[in-house]
């Protein structure tokens, strides 16, 4: 490889990096929005969208679309935005990418004012010069009622969805948090 090619192949990713945290951006702008074609339009046909607590879980564009007109119907007002996207561009081809988005929202479900942290798992293809999602786990950390938020955040169940408590997809269920305590119990414990 030629210094100009490895220049242009350093650019192309810059490049890449950019326009995927737009499509991060846009992702987020849309749900605000409510704003169905665009929201459509940044997905690949087949992808898909998934959760570690089931809540949100659907196979392809149109799966996803019907999710979110379902999730629209009740919520009201919301505010998205992302912090820190970690994006890594596959080596052996450049159309392909995965990235780590962490993120927090104030939504307002059945008029009920809810805070939210949590991240998403991407899955990244550029199809026709566009890069678009082709696989986005969201994995909460809480997402909790407002009023509930001072508590919530000390237990387990964090996950207040459809009037039901379930537990938060992380931290816990991480290997690293997971030998962490192992490793860290206090003396007497276990």
């Amino acid at each position: 490889m030629t210094d100009i090619q490895a220049l242009e192949r350093r650019v192309e990713r810059l490049e890449s990096r950019i326009e995927i945290e737009e499509l991060v951006t846009a992702y987020a702008r849309a749900c605000d929005e409510h704003d169905m074609p665009w929201l459509e339009s940044l997905f690949t046909e087949d992808a898909q969208f998934d959760s570690p607590s089931g809540v949100m879980r659907a196979n392809n564009r149109d799966e996803i679309m019907a999710m979110f007109v379902e999730a629209f119907k009740i919520r009201g007002p919301g505010y998205h935005w992302t912090h820190d996207p970690f994006v890594r561009i596959d080596d052996e081809d450049p159309n392909i990418a995965t990235g780590t988005v962490l993120s927090h929202a104030e939504t307002t479900p059945n008029g009920l004012v809810s805070l939210a942290a949590m991240k998403y798992n991407d899955s990244y293809r550029r199809v026709d010069g566009r890069w678009r999602f082709s696989r986005r786990e969201i994995q909460f950390l809480y997402y909790v009622p407002a009023e509930k938020y001072l508590q919530g955040l000390s237990r387990k169940q964090r996950l207040y969805y459809g009037g039901d408590w379930k537990d938060a997809d992380y931290p816990e269920a991480l290997p690293a948090w997971q030998d962490f305590d192992r490793s860290h119990q206090p003396a007497g414990a276990g």
